[in-house]
C-alpha cells in the first residue's frame, strides 16, 4: 500500500486564464530590491482561531504518524510468512485503525466548528459554513536553490542568501494569514512569487528536489509532491478558504455587512472554481474536482442566502407584492441548498464531507422552504384588503400572483382568490401548515447532529421562526372552521440578484521578483541553457572595438567585424553581455552599456559574456516575443516580468508533451528576432 504522505501523484493543468487576470508588478530596476512588507499572524497568539488551527496542526501530525505506522505494519503483514508475527501485526493494525478513526472524528469536529468563524454580533442569523485553511510543513529551499544557482547560473550562491531567506520568511508568513484583506494580500503575494520561482529554478527536464507537504483541509490526510504547481494550487485553495472565513464573520444585521459577505463568498467561489478548471488529478481530496464543485455550489448558495437576508432587511413595508418576492427569494435559497445537498450525496463526496456540513445544508433547505411558505401566508393574510396603490396596480399584482406557485392550487381560480379575503385566508392557512411542517423537519434534522446541537444561535433561529409560524397559524385557525385545510403547492423560486462567481484578480497585489538580480527572465531562466561565462578583453583600435550591439536588458552582440578586435578576442555574434569591467549589466539599457564601452580606459575593457545554446534552449516563444498566446494562465503572468514583453511560460502548465509539441521553439545562435526589443534598428550601432 503506498504511503499517502510520500505519494508523488502527477497533477496536470489545462490552459485557462485570461489577460484581464494579469497581476501588476513593481518596476524592476537594476540593483533594486525590497522585501515583502506583509507579515502573517503571530503563530503563538492565543486567539480562538489560532487555538483551533494549533489543534488542527497537532491532529494532522498525529494522523500522519499513525498512517506511517499503518503502512509499515501492512508491508510487514504482506512480507512475513510467520503466522504468529501475522497475528501480532494484525492486532497492531486494529489498534492503529482505531486510533486513526478517533483522530479523524476529532478533526471532523474541529473542521465543523463554525462558531469560531462567525460574527460576534448579537443579531440572530443562521450561521454560515466556513472552511479551515490547509496546513503545511516547513520547506527548506536553501540547499536546492543554492545548488541550482551554482550549477545552472554559474554564480556564487552565497551572494543570494538574502533572497533565499526572504523567500523562506514569506512562505512562513503565509502559513498564518490574518483574517482580513492583509491576509489575502499575503497569500496573493506568495502565489505570484511562485511564478518567478518556477521560471528561475524549475526546468522542464529535471526536478529541483524540494518536497511540498500539505494536509487535507477536512481529513488531515497528508500529501507530498515535488511539483511547484501543487504548492500553488494549495495556496489558491487557502485564498478561497480565507474568503469563506471573512464572509462568515461579517455582521449581517446591516446591509453593508451583507454586501461584504456577498463579495467574500463570491470571491471564494471564484477561487475554488479557478482551481477546479485549472487543476486535475490533485493528490488530496479537498482539491479534487467533485469536492471543488461542491464548494463552489456551497458558496453560491450562501451568497443567495445573503441576498435573501438583504431583501428581508430592506422590505420594511408589508405590501402584497413585497411579501410575495420575499417568499420567492426564500424558495430560491432552498433550491440552491437542495442542489448542494445533491452534490454532497455523490459517491466521491458523500464519505468525505463532514456530517455536520451535510446536516447544516439539509437544515437550511428545510428552513428556507418553510420561510417561503410563511411569507406567502403573510402576503395573503395580512393583505386581506389591497391598498389603494395596489388596487391601481391590480393587474400587475394579479400577474405576479398567477406566476407565484409551481402548480395551480385546488379550489377557486387564483384571480377570485386574490379578491376574496376568506379564500386568501384559507390559502394562507395552507401555506402556514406547510411552513410549520418544514420548520419541524428542520428542527428534527438539527437534533440528529451533535455538533449542530451545540450551536446555540442556530437553535435560537429555528425555534424563533417555528414559534412565529405557529403563532400566525393559531391566529388564522377558527373554531367554526370545519373545512379541511387544502394542500398548498410549492412556491416558484425567483431572485432579483443572481450570484456571480468572481475569479481571483491576481493583479491587485504588486510583486517584484525576489531573485531579479539573476537577470531578465527572457534569458536567465531555468529553461534556457548557455555555456559558462567567458571573459573577453578588448583593446580599442582605430576602427573601434569591432562589434555591433542591439537591444536592452541584456544587451546582445548582434555582429562581430571579421578581423576586428572583438573577433580576435573570441567574441561571437549572439553573445549576451552580462558584465563590463566587473560591473553587472544584465539589467542595463543599451545606452548604459555603450557609455561603459566608450569611457573605458586606455588599457581596454573587460567583458563578461554568455552564449545561449540552440540544442536545449526551450525558451517559450511567449516568453521572448510580444505575441498574445493562447495559454491564458501564461498570459495572466505576462506582467510579472516587470517590463513589457517579458512574459514566460506558465507555472501551471505541466504537460511536458504538450509543451514540446506546440509551445517550445528553438532559438538559433545569433538570432535576434525572438528578443523583445521595441525599435531594434534604432538601437543598433557599431562600436
Amino acid at each position: 500500500m503506498d504511503e499517502p504522505a510520500t505519494r508523488q501523484l502527477e497533477m496536470s493543468l489545462s490552459d485557462a486564464a485570461s489577460d484581464d487576470e494579469m497581476p501588476s508588478t513593481l518596476p524592476a530596476e537594476e540593483g533594486s530590491h525590497s522585501g515583502s512588507i506583509r507579515k502573517g499572524c503571530d503563530p503563538f497568539a492565543q486567539t480562538q482561531r489560532s487555538k483551533l488551527q494549533h489543534r488542527r496542526a497537532r491532529i494532522n501530525q498525529q494522523i500522519n504518524k499513525e498512517m506511517r505506522m499503518r503502512a509499515g505494519a501492512e508491508n510487514l503483514f504482506r512480507a512475513t510468512t510467520n503466522n504468529k508475527v501475522k497475528e501480532t501485526v494484525a492486532l497492531e493494525l486494529s489498534f492503529v485503525n482505531s486510533n486513526l478513526q478517533l483522530l479523524k472524528e476529532e478533526l471532523e469536529e474541529l473542521n465543523s466548528n463554525m462558531e469560531v468563524y462567525q460574527t460576534e454580533s448579537e443579531a440572530v442569523n443562521v450561521p454560515m459554513i466556513p472552511l479551515g485553511l490547509k496546513e503545511t510543513k516547513d520547506v527548506d529551499f536553501i540547499v536546492s536553490i543554492q545548488d541550482f544557482i551554482c550549477e545552472h547560473y554559474g554564480e556564487d550562491s552565497s551572494l543570494y542568501d538574502k533572497e533565499i531567506k526572504e523567500l523562506t520568511e514569506l512562505r512562513q508568513a503565509m502559513r498564518t494569514p490574518s483574517r482580513n484583506q492583509a491576509g489575502l494580500e499575503l497569500l496573493m503575494e506568495y502565489y505570484n512569487q511562485l511564478y518567478y520561482l518556477d521560471q528561475r529554478f524549475f526546468p522542464p527536464n529535471r526536478n529541483l528536489g524540494v518536497h511540498f507537504h500539505w494536509y487535507d483541509s477536512l481529513t488531515g490526510v497528508p500529501s507530498c509532491q515535488r511539483a511547484l504547481a501543487f504548492e500553488k494550487g494549495s495556496v489558491l485553495f487557502n485564498i478561497g478558504a480565507l474568503y469563506t472565513q471573512i464572509g462568515a464573520r461579517q455582521d449581517r444585521s446591516a446591509t453593508a455587512g451583507i454586501d461584504r459577505a456577498i463579495d467574500a463568498f463570491q470571491r471564494a467561489a471564484g477561487a475554488f472554481n479557478y482551481l477546479k478548471e485549472n487543476f486535475s488529478n490533485a493528490p488530496s481530496l479537498d482539491m479534487s474536482g467533485p469536492s471543488l464543485c461542491m464548494l463552489v455550489r456551497l458558496m453560491v448558495a450562501q451568497v443567495q442566502e445573503c441576498v435573501f437576508e438583504r431583501a428581508a432587511l430592506t422590505a420594511r413595508d408589508a405590501r402584497f407584492t413585497s411579501q410575495l418576492q420575499l417568499a420567492q427569494e426564500a424558495a430560491r435559497v432552498s433550491d440552491m441548498y437542495s442542489l448542494v445537498q445533491q452534490t454532497m450525496s455523490q459517491p466521491l463526496v458523500k464519505d468525505y464531507v463532514p456530517f455536520s456540513w451535510a446536516s447544516m445544508v439539509q437544515v437550511k433547505t428545510e428552513h428556507f422552504r418553510a420561510l417561503s411558505h410563511y411569507y406567502a401566508a403573510v402576503a395573503l393574510c395580512e393583505n386581506a384588503q389591497l391598498s389603494e396603490e395596489e388596487e391601481e396596480g391590480d393587474e400587475e399584482a394579479e400577474k405576479t400572483f398567477l406566476q407565484f406557485h409551481v402548480s395551480t392550487p385546488t379550489g377557486p381560480p387564483l384571480s377570485q382568490v386574490l379578491r376574496s379575503p376568506e379564500e386568501r385566508r384559507k390559502l394562507g392557512k395552507a401555506h402556514l401548515r406547510r411552513a410549520v411542517i418544514r420548520h419541524e423537519e428542520a428542527m428534527r434534522i438539527h437534533s440528529l447532529c451533535k455538533i449542530l446541537r451545540k450551536m446555540d444561535i442556530l437553535q435560537d433561529v429555528l425555534s424563533l421562526t417555528h414559534r412565529r409560524s405557529l403563532g400566525k397559524y393559531s391566529e388564522l385557525d377558527r373554531e367554526d372552521d370545519f373545512d379541511e385545510t387544502a394542500e398548498a403547492p410549492e412556491i416558484q423560486s425567483q431572485t432579483h440578484q443572481k450570484p456571480d462567481i468572481t475569479p481571483p484578480n491576481f493583479s491587485t497585489v504588486q510583486v517584484t521578483d525576489i531573485f531579479q538580480r539573476l537577470g531578465p527572465l527572457s534569458v536567465f531562466c531555468a529553461r534556457a541553457r548557455w555555456g559558462p561565462a567567458r571573459v573577453i578583453c578588448l583593446q580599442r583600435r582605430e576602427g573601434g572595438l569591432g562589434l555591433t550591439l542591439r537591444g536592452d536588458s541584456p544587451v546582445l552582440v548582434a555582429g562581430v567585424v571579421p578581423g576586428g578586435c572583438g573577433a580576435e578576442a573570441g567574441l561571437r555574434e549572439g553573445d549576451y553581455i552580462v558584465a563590463v569591467d566587473g560591473q553587472d549589466c544584465k539589467w542595463a539599457k543599451h545606452g548604459e552599456v555603450v557609455h561603459m564601452l566608450k569611457t573605458c580606459s586606455d588599457g581596454g575593457v573587460e567583458l563578461s559574456v554568455v552564449t545561449l545554446h540552440s540544442h536545449d534552449t526551450q525558451v517559450d516563444r511567449r516568453s521572448v516575443m510580444l505575441s498574445h498566446g493562447s495559454d491564458k494562465e501564461n498570459a495572466r503572468q505576462r506582467l510579472l516580468g516587470g517590463a513589457k514583453g517579458q512574459s514566460s511560460a506558465s507555472l501551471l502548465n505541466w504537460n511536458r508533451k504538450k509543451k514540446r509539441e506546440g509551445a517550445g521553439v528553438t532559438k538559433r545562435l545569433g538570432s535576434t528576432f525572438s528578443l523583445s526589443f521595441g525599435s531594434i534598428r534604432d538601437t543598433e550601432a557599431m562600436y
